[in-house]
């Protein structure tokens, strides 16, 4: 069995469509304390192929918070106060790209940040952090490249790159807003990437974004009179099959021969 990477302590953020992590071995729940307030929810720890990982679900295990509502800082802090090492953050988005279909899974490789008024920086509570960080490959190149490998390995079709674009929600966006986020340059769009990615880089934990294809962006294919809500389902479980074998191969599980 070959390894991809055996981390000492690897994160998963879980999005819409994955609010719990079944893999997790002798799972147990860990309430965190942070100096920016409560997580969304108290931290699950456990192993896979003996290795340790944490959980977080970002919209707290019942799905309840908004994007916009969610405690960015606490969760973030509390991940590294429990010395995380590395971030993999699972969402669901919405293809702009003609090449994007639901379904399909995408590791970006940059992104654009329309949110506002969300706490979005350590810096001024946290001391020792710097005021500027170089945010210029807001992901890091080492968990995509291992994201990468993985899907080669089990055979799955996986866009590599591509620009995730940041959208303020709970709504989602009017057909000319998209049309806006194309011409910009994007290819997916979701409502979670920021600032949970600026602020893993200000306390210096490498982070990725493993994103899901859940719908066609408003205006766009089938979504061109509207989003189907009840479609959304059956494509995001079917996917997170796949997320969840990406999960466990990536700590060395289930690796074909």
């Amino acid at each position: 069995m070959s390894t991809i990477v055996k981390s000492e302590l690897l994160a998963i953020i879980g999005g819409s469509g994955l609010n719990r992590l079944p893999i997790l071995e002798g799972a147990h729940r860990q309430f965190v304390r942070t100096p920016y307030g409560e997580p969304s929810c108290p931290m699950t720890l456990g192993t896979i192929c003996g290795q340790p990982m944490v959980f977080l679900a970002r919209h707290g295990y019942g799905h309840t918070i908004q994007p916009d509502h969610i405690n960015y800082r606490a969760n973030i802090y509390a991940l590294h106060s429990l010395g995380v090492t590395g971030i993999v953050a699972v969402g669901s988005v919405g293809s702009i790209h003609p090449s994007l279909s639901p379904g399909d899974l995408v590791i970006p490789d940059q992104m654009i940040d329309y949110t506002w008024g969300r706490a979005s920086t350590f810096y001024g509570s946290e001391p020792g952090v710097s005021m500027h960080i170089d945010f210029t490959h807001p992901f890091s190149e080492g968990i995509r490249n291992k994201l990468l490998g993985v899907a080669d390995l089990l055979g799955f079709n996986i866009h590599e790159g591509g620009v995730y674009a940041c959208t303020q929600g709970p709504r989602l966006e009017t057909a000319a807003e998209i049309r806006r986020l194309a011409g910009d340059g994007a290819d997916v769009v979701g409502m979670t990437g920021m600032p949970e990615a600026v602020l893993a880089r200000e306390l210096n934990i490498p982070y990725a974004q493993l994103n899901v294809v859940a719908n066609y962006a408003a205006g766009i294919g089938e979504s061109v009179h509207g989003i189907e809500f009840s479609a959304l389902g059956p494509v995001l479980e079917t996917a997170m099959c796949k997320v969840r074998l990406m999960v466990e191969t990536l700590v060395g599980c289930k690796v074909p021969e």
